[in-house]
């Protein structure tokens, strides 16, 4: 049964990483003062044993939590065959003093009271010992049945006091066998270790790390850390409403959960959980969008960006980057709250990069199903307003600094980058409903974009602006000037690099089609053929110095990917080719008999080059359908 062991395997580590948490929170130091405070002679004497466990419980949890799940399976079926066994020794010991008490140690069979509690006593020991053997895999219930010698004791009538020395005796030949039982099998961690720290020297470092890969999906470490983190969760939520109940208080819903979330994360194992946590809450809500938006089919579709790695690993690291796990518990609800606020953001920008193809190719597709284009707005809707929401409330609980101004900026870029994707699809909706296509179309999606990047370009730069100014005027930090430098390079600079790039691009592609020869009607009626990039009628062309004939539009297009012709990809310039020197009379002769040859040939070249442009044709002009 694949899915029991998978089970079994989570379950069964979660208590380790639970206690090695638990081991975590406790202080040492402080218990040791207060022996101290206690008595000077009491804190020599324990200090050191208390320091040993301590370490040692972490030692024994780690064993437990890396132990093969065969091995960790038979651990627990001994710990509960040993919490049976106290069960067992509890029900004699409680059925030991209720004799002594009754004061009746005659025959049993005359006393009915007497004989009750003696049956009763004796089908529990029967059971327990029974299902001790049936964990131990054994048929020798003999060996889990010490705990029936007071009954066996009390059956032969001996009086009270040997009673209960025969109790006593029972518990300690228990004791003596468990004892026996570990000592036999205290080394087996260590040969278990020995065993896979020989075969790991045996391995090469490529196969290492292939052993680790191997271990970490066998572990399933992520999953393991996340239902420990959600064991945590639920009973710090259960605390709260106990201790809610109790004192009569009552708090906002939001900073409950923020501070309940907070008290699960001030440990690194907890910590770890909460990022894994967090992983899998991304990954759910961005498989949610691509079901909303495409459908079971989208969902399939695996970008690496889009697996809710990338939220997982920003929390990690600027929790360890802030001390988050060494600030109080008000503090790191606040600095958690700023986090996760980072988090989100990030979340939606994939959001809007799984939403801004689709919603545009709805509209470049002519597409017609209102329930496909109702998703798509919603979703565009939904990114619009809810970083803007977003922005309002985290701007009323902190001052506005830096930090702050970076978040919300974060917040503006999204609504900006959505607001810019509506405006290309209303383009292409108006379009739909014309009777003849908009002929600068492609202008006009080009300056809308262009809006967009520069009011993005205006947003970083007064980002930048502002820290630079609060950074000389006002407190200064190095980590403060770092986040401005990294913020000004990829924000600033590279974005006026490439809008600055894409603007001389289309400058001289204008340039070019602006230079090349209009075709007249009469050519066009003589050429009687389609555009070779769209496959669409020409009604106006343009015509190019190696005879070619166009769409200037699509052309442009073309010119932004390459500047050869898409027929002969011979170089297209702004001027005219010189003109060849006129030949000799042999030549022209010579030229004229393979002029037919030449012709056939430059047939077969231009149908070949057909061929081998149609990808880029459509990619150009014809929409994702």
């Amino acid at each position: 049964m694949p899915r029991l062991d998978d089970v079994a395997n989570i379950a069964l580590r979660v208590p380790s990483i639970l206690v090695l948490d638990l081991l975590y929170k406790c202080d040492i130091d402080s218990f040791t003062e207060h022996l101290r405070a206690k008595n000077e002679d009491m804190l020599f004497k324990y200090k050191y044993v208390i320091w040993n466990l301590y370490y040692l419980g972490h030692l024994v949890n780690v064993v437990v939590l890396v132990l093969p799940l065969r091995h960790i399976v038979k651990l627990y079926l001994h710990i509960l065959t040993a919490l049976l066994l106290y069960v067992g020794h509890q029900i004699s010991k409680d059925y030991v003093r209720g004799e002594v008490q009754y004061g009746y140690d005659g025959a049993l069979y005359l006393d009915a009271l007497a004989f009750n509690r003696f049956v009763t006593a004796l089908t529990s020991q029967i059971i327990l010992s029974t299902l001790c053997a049936f964990l131990m895999k054994t048929r020798k219930v003999w060996l889990f049945s010490t705990h029936l010698l007071p009954l066996l004791a009390r059956l032969c009538a001996v009086p009270h006091e040997t009673l209960l020395l025969v109790n006593s005796f029972s518990m300690v030949l228990t004791g003596v066998g468990v004892i026996m039982f570990l000592l036999s099998n205290l080394f087996v961690p260590y040969r278990l270790a020995r065993a896979a720290y020989s075969e790991l020297l045996q391995l090469e470092l490529y196969r290492l790390l292939a052993v680790a890969i191997s271990l970490w999906n066998q572990y399933a470490v992520p999953v393991l850390f996340s239902v420990f983190w959600t064991v945590l969760f639920v009973v710090q939520l259960c605390s709260y409403f106990t201790d809610v109940d109790s004192s009569g208080s009552h708090q906002g819903v939001l900073f409950f959960i923020l501070t309940s979330v907070s008290e699960c994360c001030a440990t690194p194992y907890s910590l770890l959980g909460l990022a894994f946590v967090v992983s899998f809450l991304a990954l759910g809500l961005l498989n949610l969008t691509k079901f909303y938006l495409g459908g079971y089919t989208a969902v399939l579709t695996d970008n690496v960006m889009h697996r809710g790695v990338t939220e997982g690993v920003t929390l990690l690291l600027l929790a360890l980057q802030t001390g988050l796990l060494d600030m109080a518990a008000l503090q790191r609800t606040f600095l958690l709250s700023i986090i996760l606020f980072i988090v989100v953001t990030s979340t939606l920008q994939s959001m809007i990069e799984i939403t801004d193809p689709i919603i545009l190719a709805l509209g470049a597709s002519r597409n017609r199903s209102l329930w496909k284009h109702f998703r798509g707005l919603s979703m565009c809707l939904l990114l619009l307003v809810f970083p803007g929401y977003m922005a309002y409330k985290i701007s009323q609980f902190f001052h506005m600094d830096f930090w702050l101004l970076i978040l919300v900026s974060s917040c503006m870029l999204t609504s900006l980058q959505v607001t810019g994707t509506l405006l290309i699809y209303s383009l292409f909706m108006v379009e739909l409903f014309r009777s003849d296509p908009i002929d600068p179309l492609d202008e006009v999606i080009y300056w809308v974009n262009a809006v967009s990047r520069v009011l993005e370009f205006v947003v970083a730069l007064c980002v930048v602006a502002y820290g630079t100014w609060e950074s000389l005027f006002g407190e200064w930090s190095w980590m403060g000037a770092s986040v401005i430098i990294i913020h000004s390079y990829f924000n600033v600079w590279l974005r006026a690099q490439t809008g600055w790039r894409s603007f001389l691009l289309r400058q001289e592609a204008a340039k070019k089609i602006n230079s090349l020869p209009r075709a007249t009607a009469n050519q066009l009626q003589q050429h009687n053929d389609v555009c070779a990039i769209c496959f669409q009628d020409m009604s106006s062309a343009v015509l190019t110095y190696c005879g070619h004939f166009f769409h200037g539009n699509c052309l442009r297009k073309w010119l932004y990917v390459q500047e050869t012709c898409p027929m002969c990809h011979q170089p297209i310039r702004p001027d005219p080719p010189p003109p060849p020197q006129s030949p000799t009379p042999g030549h022209v002769v010579g030229n004229s008999q393979a002029s037919a040859p030449a012709s056939r040939e430059t047939g077969m070249f231009s149908f070949r080059c057909s061929s081998l442009t149609e990808t880029p044709r459509n990619y150009l002009c014809c929409p994702i359908k």
